[in-house]
């Protein structure tokens, strides 16, 4: 009975996050003009990494989250329209050196190096769809891969499939901060489900969720 209603909690913390992300995110309906100038960039960055059906509308959406299209973008520890702290900055050409020296304030490198690590981190990751191993990607974005194995982990535990990402590795925390999580769990929504659908619309190309 306990777990349960454990497990009863998490899903209902789950929705309500959600549902207060989207109220607070009601002005994010609009693509910024300065986005179109980097469009063509993106769209060659994305398929140089991902390939010719690479989901530049996913990218598109996620660098709308990070920076909101401003390559100047400064926050407390990350910088530039990819948002990278400078440890990972440091460390991306370690694992994929073709993004070169790390310049985060650099368009073009931003968006080179957000579509490499997010190809880095893909390509660790197992999923039931596509779209749920975009979620899992995008929270360990976020929140570093170490997190995600463990959530996994903790979601098989409580008899949740580890391989879906929504309602399920999404329900539960092995461990973060309240403030940590909820900004962790926000991510792959917003992204997956408000932004993407926004830049599909808009002709970037397709998204990860149908």
């Amino acid at each position: 009975m306990l777990r349960r209603n454990w497990e009863l909690l998490l899903a209902l913390t789950v929705a309500l996050l959600t549902v207060l992300g989207m109220a607070s995110w009601a002005d994010a309906g609009d693509i910024p003009a300065r986005a179109q100038q980097y469009r063509s960039t993106l769209i060659r960055c994305a398929r140089a990494e991902w390939g010719l059906n690479a989901p530049v509308a996913t990218f598109a959406a996620q660098v709308h989250q990070e920076s909101y299209w401003n390559p100047d973008a400064r926050s407390p520890y990350a910088d530039g329209l990819a948002q990278f702290t400078a440890s990972t900055a440091n460390w991306l050409p370690e694992v994929a050196p073709q993004v070169g020296e790390a310049d985060p304030f650099n368009p073009g490198w931003a968006l080179r190096a957000l579509t490499a690590y997010d190809l880095h981190l893909w390509s660790r990751i197992s999923a039931a769809t596509d779209c749920d191993r975009m979620a899992k990607t995008l929270s360990a974005y976020n929140g570093g891969l170490g997190w995600l194995r463990r959530d996994e982990r903790l979601a098989e535990a409580q008899g949740l499939d580890p391989a879906q990402w929504w309602d399920q590795v999404e329900a539960v925390n092995a461990g973060r901060a309240p403030w940590a999580i909820r900004e962790n769990r926000a991510y792959p929504r917003r992204i997956l489900l408000l932004l993407e659908p926004l830049y599909e619309g808009a002709g970037w190309g397709k998204g990860m969720c149908p």
